[in-house]
């Protein structure tokens, strides 16, 4: 590839983008869940306030998260000793903190929308707590499906937290958005453009694939919701 990048560096920038954004869209949902089960479970005094929070999360500037993160990872900062900072690790804990909010208030809003006689019947069954949070995903899994979308969406594209905890280290920590404006910024405008149109079929192949498995869980909702 002509001036900057060869294209065995540009599969190396695809494959770590994919990586970093895909391991925190995993991590962000592995935590957010339980989260979103327990609020939906739970009700208690200032319940309200913490959701509104959660879903305030969910516009958290890109830059804020990632001057907090490197406050916390910086070395002279409380997890310094770890050394995480320019580091694959630190830009995935940057993305989960931007996706998580994502997951756990759509999937907490999808939570709601179902309908609460199925959950009272499942519990006159007998279910136990387990089966009836695999009950409420099942029927919320629509939404669920969305809240990964959005936060990958989210992660994938941002470039000012992954810029200041990593750095955009070359065959580091160097990630498409990252690549995109340094290519700008060196006046390399053709590379930055190619860069731009690989991580929009990224984008759109990746999201084309959760919204065919959304849009088949629509198709067998209704008959599964209503039989």
């Amino acid at each position: 590839m002509a001036q900057g990048l060869s294209a065995g560096e540009i599969l190396g920038i695809i494959r770590l983008t994919l990586f970093i954004s895909g391991l925190a869209t995993l991590l962000a949902f592995l935590l957010a869940m339980p989260v979103a089960f327990f609020f939906y479970f739970r009700h208690f005094p200032g319940r309200k306030i913490i959701v509104s929070l959660i879903n305030t999360g969910m516009g958290l500037p890109p830059v804020v998260v990632g001057l907090m993160v490197a406050l916390f990872l910086w070395r002279s900062g409380p997890l310094g000793s770890l050394k995480l900072m320019y580091t694959p690790a630190a830009m995935v804990i940057a993305q989960i903190i931007l996706a998580w909010p994502i997951i756990a208030g759509l999937s907490l809003a999808a939570f709601e929308q179902v309908n609460p006689e199925l959950l009272l019947q499942a519990r006159a069954l007998g279910a136990s707590r387990f089966q009836l949070a695999l009950t409420l995903s099942r029927e919320a899994r629509l939404g669920e499906i969305s809240g990964i979308i959005a936060a990958f969406g989210a992660v994938i594209s941002e470039v000012g937290a992954v810029m200041m905890v990593g750095g955009n280290i070359k065959g580091q920590t160097r990630v498409l958005t990252t690549a995109i404006l340094q290519e700008t910024r060196l006046g390399n405008f053709h590379l930055a453009l190619v860069l731009a149109l690989i991580l929009l079929a990224i984008s759109l192949a990746i999201n084309l694939v959760l919204t065919s498995w959304q849009q088949k869980g629509l198709r067998t909702w209704p008959r599964q919701r209503w039989k």
